[in-house]
């Protein structure tokens, strides 16, 4: 079925427009900016997973981005992403690497997912790790929520080592693997 890809919002995308027009962005220029005009595609909201669950055990996130493929000749040659600051939404920087293909091929396969699914990215930096989260709720606002049970998850490659990249797998699945490998650290006062 398809995805319910929700629109980025229209200051995110502003943000971006101005970095690629841009030739004093500070964020470092990857090669692919130097070779024509650039097409964001696929706004995807990105989601830090927080190492610390909420009293019930549940997973939490929270919205820190927007991500969106930097298309070149009809292919995805880069990435780009917005944050969220206090003053609204910023240019953050160019990516490059193995994440935009697993993207690109993790979009494509959960397109043959039977159901309806809204996409977003899930980060858990402290593993650097990057997921495509199917979110179970196709209408639900991109910028809340948290994981839930039923959503599922499919980790981009390059995955860390026991994990299956490009496989779906349930959120009540994988979230547990995950939170065992996280080192959650007391503050020290």
């Amino acid at each position: 079925m398809p995805l319910n890809i929700p629109p980025a919002p229209a200051a995110a995308e502003r943000s971006l427009s101005a970095a690629l027009q841009s030739t004093t962005v500070r964020s470092p220029h990857p090669i692919y900016l130097n070779r024509g005009a650039l097409r964001p595609v696929l706004p995807l909201p990105v989601h830090r997973l927080t190492p610390v669950p909420d009293p019930t055990g549940a997973a939490r996130s929270r919205l820190t981005g927007w991500r969106f493929l930097l298309e070149s000749g009809g292919r995805a040659v880069g990435a780009a992403e917005t944050m969220l600051t206090p003053d609204g939404w910023a240019f953050s920087h160019f990516g490059e690497g193995p994440y935009i293909a697993s993207t690109e091929r993790a979009v494509r396969r959960a397109e043959e997912l039977p159901g309806t699914y809204q996409p977003r990215l899930l980060s858990i930096p402290e593993l650097y790790m990057l997921t495509l989260w199917l979110h179970s709720d196709p209408t639900a606002e991109p910028g809340a929520g948290s994981p839930l049970p039923q959503d599922i998850l499919v980790p981009l490659a390059p995955a860390p080592p026991g994990i299956a990249a490009d496989v779906p797998v349930r959120a009540d699945t994988l979230l547990p693997v995950l939170a065992g490998r996280l080192t959650i650290t007391a503050p020290t006062g």
